[in-house]
């Protein structure tokens, strides 16, 4: 595979990011990309380790060997056509997946993986620039009509597979544009939001229809969703958001991360005037709440819209710099993140609990906090106070970025009756099918918030079950 001993001869090479002073004064995309010689010669590091780690632990199963190699050799139209075989928004996951398959990398047991994410994104950025990407709608048209509620990566992913398959498929969303947490869950300055127009513009020329600024079950009842359409799948994500009940909760100037993100995208997009964005970080000490990537996007949106400061508090333990005995490759792994965002000035804390939220005049000033130790009792992690460490953390804007607990239940799943699982997420069989016939479900919606690359992988296994079902109906 490549160069059977490139990763001898070259050594890992990023693209890099913009300088810190120049992009916190934007919200343009972070990262930069290498010329084409130079990231064949990273394609090239792609050694011939005989058991590709990489793919297995991607979630769709990147031939990630394959398109490496034929990146090397130049041949760019056959390393796309191998990659598109097993993703359909290689353009989304090479630019925002946290790469489980660099971790699972050979040459990551000396920490110099293969650049396979960066690679997979010039792949199909060279792609659509050469013009190798075209509209190809299908040739037959199977007559069988697809609802997909939810248009996320999930619903995007299944929407894809089954027009291609010939079924008219018809997407709907209930915001004013597709995408969904794409589109209004991740900044700009990750995910610029023309990368998700372009390809929902060639979905629409292959056939596919998408309804936006509709709620399903609302706006188009359920009983009108099950007599027009052979099949439904559902994926509308798991945005109930996860809240810290505490006193003071109620305050003004606490607010869901979410919110606070998908205001600054529609600002961003010309949806929303910035005079009219309630949730404003300028001027103000903001708080988040949460460690995980929901809480740096918060990070770097608040650096952005001119914050005086702000600190990020996690209440699990700080990761460490390299893996624990019980993480060993090639499993993901779980070390400190630094991101883009932390880096351009953050104040970052761990094993802090929130106690109760300090106001006044009906507006939170603070955070009382409180150290916590986590320790193995009986095989289970277990929180234990660190007795007199009460403080106040400063705060004028306070975001809980605290992750998501289940699908929004009211409206279409409670009119579908659908059976739910013991976390409250959407249940189905083996077939992606749920307790109500012709209904499926896909992503986030039946398995809790995930990764992006793994709502993809569910909408693509979704997309197969319900063409089976139809093709047999």
């Amino acid at each position: 595979m490549a160069d059977i001993n490139g990763f001898l001869k070259i050594k890992r090479k990023e693209a890099g990011n913009r300088p810190l002073n120049e992009r916190i004064c934007d919200h343009s995309e972070v990262e930069q990309v290498l010329n084409s010689e130079d990231r064949m010669l990273q394609a090239s590091r792609c050694m011939d380790c005989g058991i590709p780690f990489c793919h297995w632990s991607c979630p769709v199963d990147n031939l990630i060997p394959e398109w490496n190699d034929l990146l090397y050799k130049g041949e760019w139209k056959a390393a796309y056509l191998r990659l598109a075989a097993t993703n359909n928004f290689p353009e989304f996951t090479g630019r925002i997946c946290p790469a489980s398959c660099e971790h699972a990398c050979v040459l990551n047991i000396n920490q110099e993986p293969v650049t396979i994410r960066e690679n997979e994104v010039a792949i199909v950025e060279k792609a659509f620039s050469e013009g190798y990407i075209k509209p190809e709608p299908p040739k037959i048209r199977t007559g069988k009509k697809v609802a997909v509620i939810g248009s996320g990566p999930a619903g995007m992913a299944a929407a894809d597979l089954l027009n291609k398959t010939g079924h008219l498929v018809t997407l709907f969303e209930k915001n004013e544009k597709a995408g969904g947490l794409l589109r209004y869950g991740i900044p700009d300055f990750k995910l610029s939001k023309a990368t998700i127009d372009r390809r929902l513009d060639l979905m629409i020329k292959e056939g596919l229809i998408i309804k936006t600024c509709i709620n399903a079950g609302k706006d188009i009842t359920v009983n009108e969703l099950l007599e027009q359409f052979d099949a439904i799948c559902i994926s509308v994500g798991a945005t109930h958001p996860r809240d810290l009940i505490a006193e003071g909760r109620e305050l003004n100037g606490i607010h869901y991360a979410m919110d606070f993100l998908s205001n600054q995208n529609r600002v961003n997009a010309g949806q929303l005037p910035a005079s009219s964005n309630h949730i404003n970080a300028e001027g103000k000490k903001v708080l988040v709440i949460g460690g995980g990537d929901t809480g740096s996007d918060c990070v770097g949106t608040s650096i952005r819209q001119k914050a005086v400061s702000v600190t990020q508090i996690e209440i699990m333990p700080k990761p460490p710099l390299t893996r624990a005995n019980n993480n060993p490759w090639p499993y993901y792994g779980k070390i400190l993140k630094t991101t883009t965002s932390h880096e351009e000035g953050c104040e970052r804390y761990w094993s802090l609990s929130a106690l109760k939220f300090i106001g006044n005049n009906n507006h939170v000033t603070g955070v009382e906090v409180e150290d916590v130790e986590w320790k193995i009792k009986d095989g289970r992690y277990s929180m234990e106070v660190v007795a007199g460490t009460i403080r106040k953390i400063d705060a004028d804007l306070i975001l809980l970025a605290m992750g998501f607990v289940h699908p929004v239940l009211d409206g279409l799943l409670s009119e579908l009756e659908l059976e739910l699982d013991h976390r409250r997420n959407i249940k189905v069989d083996q077939n992606q099918l749920t307790s109500r016939q012709k209904v499926f479900a896909a992503g986030d919606s039946i398995s809790g918030a995930t990764l992006v690359v793994n709502a993809i992988a569910s909408g693509r296994k979704t997309a197969k079950e319900i063409d089976r079902y139809l093709r047999n109906t």
